[in-house]
């Protein structure tokens, strides 16, 4: 079994490419998926969320208020590392377990992790080879104000707060640009998948 680490920036286009490996035949993971699970009602990370962080962030339904949270903590450091630090160990028991059943069941397969701080946290050196999706700054901006509904402020801040993808591209093993079309995407992705088909 292969494990490859999947990464990129904000809107950078990784879960896209994560999509389409996992059209290819690859086992997809995603790391903020799993983050949202682990911090739905009652699950594991939710009580010390909400001990952290008060019952302002719970939602008349008693699930987590994530765009709530989400402002707190982006403007202010020490309250994300305080919730990565909650959610994290969470998230890692869970890919854990997804991974040895897949293991099981197909031990020639292809493992992807699709997650936005494999670089920061070092987590890179985990998997045999590391993909990056990579655009320029403002492709990266114009996306997130279209798709999560961001004034400019708001992604250039989440952005300023994240390492550059020209940064993380020094750590990759394949970086696939997602500048241009869908299709040269995936075209990209194909050829990576077609490389790591061939790890012996």
């Amino acid at each position: 079994m292969h494990r490859v680490g999947l990464t990129g920036g904000l809107a950078s286009g990784k879960s896209f490419i994560g999509n389409a490996l996992a059209d290819l035949g690859c086992f997809l993971i995603q790391a903020d998926e799993l983050g949202h699970q682990v911090m739905a009602k009652d699950a594991e990370a939710y009580g010390a969320i909400v001990k952290e962080f008060g019952a302002g962030i719970v939602r008349a339904d008693r699930e987590i208020d994530r765009p709530a949270l989400g402002a707190l903590v982006f403007a202010q450091p020490e309250k994300l590392a305080k919730l990565n630090a909650i959610v994290h160990p969470c998230v890692r028991a869970r890919e854990r377990a997804l991974e040895a059943e897949f293991a099981a069941r197909e031990p020639g397969g292809i493992i992807v992790i699709e997650a936005a701080i494999l670089v920061e946290t070092g987590s890179y050196r985990d998997f045999e080879r590391l993909i990056v999706a990579s655009c320029t700054r403002e492709q990266q901006i114009e996306r997130a104000m279209n798709r999560s509904h961001l004034s400019r402020e708001e992604a250039e801040n989440r952005l300023s707060r994240q390492m550059p993808l020209e940064e993380k591209v020094k750590y990759a093993d394949y970086v696939i640009d997602t500048s241009g079309t869908k299709e040269h995407t995936l075209e990209q992705t194909r050829k990576i998948y077609a490389s790591l088909r061939s790890l012996p």
